[in-house]
């Protein structure tokens, strides 16, 4: 009863279209920005309950695994993964008419996501983070925004266009309030999610974010991560090192990337069930913990240790090595969580490492180590994620020091375009898909009639008699034949009522030759230097199948036919990618506006 309640109310909310209409869409970014905020503090008490209830105590999650005898830090993240392993094989065991994550729900699906598959896969990476495993706690966050969101749309009935919006809404709260970074937060869903910043999609990508922001700091929940309130101003000249890291960010995001894409395969060819499987990526991360528990979680601890407090160069690359290594594992094995708070450490510890190497090569440098320790930071992420605009204003956003941006800037664009030109890889796929689709509407848009041309089969000579016309006629169910000279070139054409009306009417043919008969203007030629539009425009005019294309209008040799068919299939490819881009995601529904 409620539930058809529920619908019902829905069902007379979507009668109204004002309600979906860009300024309404403003105030609906508010109520998905306030329940990302809450989001984003349910999760992070989630974890603090759990680890209360697992070990008795709670903190930050380094503290946490400190605390437990060796056999501890084993067992806990061993059980941490086999209970995350069995909530995500429940989830999978749901078939759902709807997208499991958000990214694809906004970028190439309907804006509909699975609730019951969203909460388990929640609740999995929730059991992960909070047992140690080495990996984000903002993909959960992130994901619940913007299932809230989702939610909304669906209960009020939401045009497709209009409920993408609203869940990429619902994703920029949950990062703005993951980081504090609100600014950062809806250029991360219009870099990587959407792939555009036009106003009406980025306008209430920003009002959801700022009013998540507003929430946490009512809440209590809002503090600057890394606060570095006296950065020095650089020089000039001071800003070149900072180019040689960036080169250095950009050769080695990509790497960190196909590390974990390898664990990734190795652990699948086990052929271990899930939840065996990240049982043991728990066991082999809580051997590392056992050693070094500071590598347990996302890293910030750590990296607050680098900004603040000086590091001999071997001790970052343990830290650094055996980072890396708790991800991989941690992600390979199958955990659902993000890889952008660990990304940030990586880079913040080649940074440091890179820091440490500058300031003993040249001690004259007026740039202190954890300035790199930053730029490494912006840098990595900026060539992880294939979104440098976002990484630049995040870490601005995460130190408020405007000092910062110079470099940031110099270093981020250098490693995006380095990390590019090497590798075909991004932390998040739909970003090479995207990148992959823009290429293809590229190549159709630019695709010439030359590109679709094949071989032309009936073709008869002017000097070959008429009876050679009627056995091509009877062999190939076609209306036209192809009339050529001895050269090859295109004369004109033979139509098939023509050929009918001479054999009724006069009967023999053997004195009679194709030219005799042909047709010099009925089809229009086509040349391969045409454009789809223009070859468009031709058919519509024409009621075959097919058109002959020659060289040119001074030398028309028959270079072949295009089908129709083949000139409809390439827009069809086009129409495609461009309803699944950002441009058509947003469009009013115009048809809806007629009266």
């Amino acid at each position: 009863m409620i539930r058809k309640r529920v619908q019902s109310m829905g069902q007379q909310l979507a009668a109204y279209s004002w309600l979906s209409d860009l300024p309404a869409m403003l105030c609906w970014a508010v109520v998905v920005g306030v329940l990302g905020a809450l989001a984003t503090i349910g999760f992070h008490v989630g974890i603090h309950v759990l680890q209360h209830l697992a070990t008795g105590r709670s903190g930050s999650i380094v503290q946490t695994i400190s605390s437990l005898p060796w056999y501890g830090r084993v067992l806990f993240p061993m059980a941490g993964g086999m209970a995350a392993g069995l909530l995500l094989w429940a989830a999978a065991r749901i078939h759902a008419g709807a997208n499991s994550d958000y990214m694809e729900a906004v970028a190439i699906g309907d804006g509909r996501l699975s609730i019951r598959q969203g909460l388990l896969r929640s609740l999995s990476s929730l059991c992960t983070v909070a047992s140690g495993g080495s990996i984000g706690r903002e993909g959960a966050m992130v994901h619940l925004g913007a299932l809230a969101a989702s939610t909304i749309g669906r209960l009020t009935y939401f045009s497709t266009s209009r409920l993408r919006l609203l869940v990429a809404c619902g994703a920029s709260a949950g990062v703005a309030a993951a980081y504090g970074t609100p600014i950062a937060g809806a250029l991360f869903v219009a870099e990587i999610v959407i792939g555009t910043m036009r106003m009406q999609s980025f306008g209430p990508l920003m009002v959801s974010a700022a009013t998540a922001n507003i929430v946490m700091r009512m809440t209590g929940n809002y503090h600057t991560i890394y606060a570095m309130p006296e950065m020095p101003q650089l020089l000039g000249p001071e800003v070149l090192p900072f180019v040689f890291l960036g080169l250095v960010s950009g050769v080695a995001a990509p790497v960190f990337l196909k590390v974990l894409d390898f664990t990734r395969r190795q652990f699948r060819r086990t052929g271990l069930a899930l939840p065996l499987r990240l049982g043991a990526g728990g066991v082999l991360v809580g051997g590392l913990l056992v050693v070094l528990p500071q590598v347990a979680g996302n890293g910030y601890s750590v990296v607050y240790a680098f900004l603040h407090s000086n590091w001999a160069w071997h001790a970052v690359l343990v830290m650094l090595v055996c980072k890396i290594l708790a991800t991989a594992l941690t992600v390979g094995s199958g955990a659902v969580g993000g890889v952008f708070t660990p990304s940030l450490f990586v880079g913040g510890a080649l940074g440091t490492l890179f820091g440490i190497g500058m300031e003993a090569l040249l001690p004259g440098l007026h740039a202190p180590v954890y300035m790199y320790t930053l730029v490494g930071m912006g840098s990595f992420l900026g060539a992880a994620t294939s979104a440098p605009l976002m990484a630049i204003i995040m870490i601005f956003e995460m130190t408020l020091s405007y000092q910062i941006v110079l470099p940031l800037m110099v270093a981020g664009v250098i490693a995006y375009f380095v990390s590019r030109a090497l590798a075909e890889i991004a932390m998040y796929e739909v970003t090479v898909v995207r990148e992959r689709d823009t290429v293809l509407r590229q190549r159709l848009r630019n695709t010439l009639i030359g590109d679709l041309v094949r071989p032309a089969d009936t073709v008869v000579a002017a000097n070959a008699p008429l009876s050679s016309a009627v056995q091509l006629f009877v062999e190939y169910p076609v209306r036209y034949l192809y009339v050529v000279d001895e050269n090859n070139n295109y004369l004109g054409v033979i139509a098939q009522q023509d050929l009918t009306s001479l054999l009724l009417s006069q009967g023999g043919l053997d004195e009679k030759h194709a030219g005799d008969v042909l047709r010099t203007d009925f089809v229009k030629t086509l040349r391969p230097d045409m454009s789809l539009d223009q070859a468009q425009d031709y058919f519509v005019q024409f009621r075959g199948e097919r058109l002959p294309v020659v060289s040119s209008k001074e030398d028309p040799r028959l270079l072949g036919v295009v089908y129709k068919s083949a000139v409809l299939e390439r827009y069809s490819a086009l129409k495609r990618s461009m309803d699944a881009s950002a441009e058509a995601m947003f469009e009013f529904d115009l048809q809806r506006r007629k009266p």
